[in-house]
Parts: structure tokens; C-alpha cells; sequence
């Protein structure tokens, strides 16, 4: 089977503008809703161009993020509204949704070790802002876990690749 690995934002060559902008430092005085409708820019050039193409192909896409991440980082830790993310990646996605998204879930002190020292704009919205964020994807998880697996990734990366290997491949046989 084909696997296609896409990344956002980016992943076409308007993505990766669009990445850019969102992800430079110097855009400090990006507002949440515009945030969150570059994320959904970028998405929807991804899915026309990259991901739909793949799919009907019967390929199998791997994405880093989608809509999951806009719901924890721009709705929960950001306040933008549940509704008007989902109604926006109504839009941008063309009704497309993933079968499964996996969270790979770690605490606090294990993500800032984990981290780069050289910071993104979203990197640098501090710890308060990550906990809400870490919170949003519980909540995802929570509220529809069907299509939410949450992995604990604080173990080492074998044991997590493993675990998470394992949990997947058992998701996808019931889909």
C-alpha cells in the first residue's frame, strides 16, 4: 500500500508560506482568529492538492496535524470557538476527516526537554498555554474516542513506537 506523509502547516508551496507567517516570532500581534484561519488556509491547499489526489489513488495519508490540533490550540488554549473551527474545517477540508488521530501525550517537564531551544511563535505562548492545549486534546480524546486514540509518549521512544505501532494497527482493523 501507498503511505503519503504530509506535514502542516505546509506541505505545498503555498503551505510552507503560510507557515511562515504563522510560525515567525516576529508576528506577535496575530490574532487567534486569524491564526486559526491560516492553519485552515493552509489545510485546505493540502487537501486539494496533496491528500484528496492520494486518497483516491487508495494511498494511505499520514498526517503530523489536522483539525484535532486547530481544536485544542486555537480552541481550547485560544478561545476560539468549538463551532467555528469545526464549520471552518467543514470548508477547508472538503468534508474530509481523518479515520484516526493519534495524540502522542506528555507531561509538562518531558515536552520541555523535548523541545527545541530555538522557539516558534507558537512554541513561545509559554506553559499556561500548553496545559490548556494539553487539555484540549484530553478533551478530544474523551469526547469521541473512537477516532481519538491518546498515547503516553513520556516512556522511551522504542517502548512508545511499539505501544503506539500496536494500538494503531488495531484501530485501523475495525475500520
Amino acid at each position: 500500500m501507498e503511505v503519503v506523509e504530509v506535514r502542516e502547516p505546509g506541505g505545498t508551496s503555498v503551505g510552507e508560506q503560510v507557515r511562515d507567517v504563522l510560525l515567525d516570532p516576529a508576528n506577535t500581534d496575530m490574532t487567534v482568529r486569524c491564526e486559526m484561519l491560516l492553519y485552515m488556509a493552509s489545510r485546505a491547499q493540502l487537501v486539494e492538492q496533496t491528500i484528496s489526489p492520494a486518497l483516491k489513488r487508495g494511498a494511505l495519508v499520514l498526517a503530523d496535524r489536522f483539525v484535532a490540533s486547530t481544536c485544542a490550540y486555537q480552541g481550547t488554549a485560544g478561545g476560539v470557538p468549538m463551532k467555528d473551527i469545526l464549520d471552518v474545517a467543514e470548508v477547508a477540508t472538503g468534508h474530509r476527516m481523518p479515520d484516526l488521530t493519534v495524540v502522542f501525550d506528555v507531561d509538562e517537564e518531558t515536552a520541555a526537554k523535548r523541545l527545541n531551544p530555538l522557539l516558534d511563535r507558537m512554541e513561545q505562548k509559554g506553559a499556561a498555554f500548553h496545559r490548556r492545549v494539553r487539555d484540549g486534546y484530553h478533551r478530544l480524546a474523551k469526547e469521541d474516542p473512537e477516532h481519538v486514540l491518546l498515547i503516553d509518549a513520556t516512556a522511551p521512544e522504542d517502548v512508545v513506537e511499539r505501544v503506539a505501532t500496536a494500538a494503531i494497527l488495531d484501530r485501523l482493523a475495525s475500520i
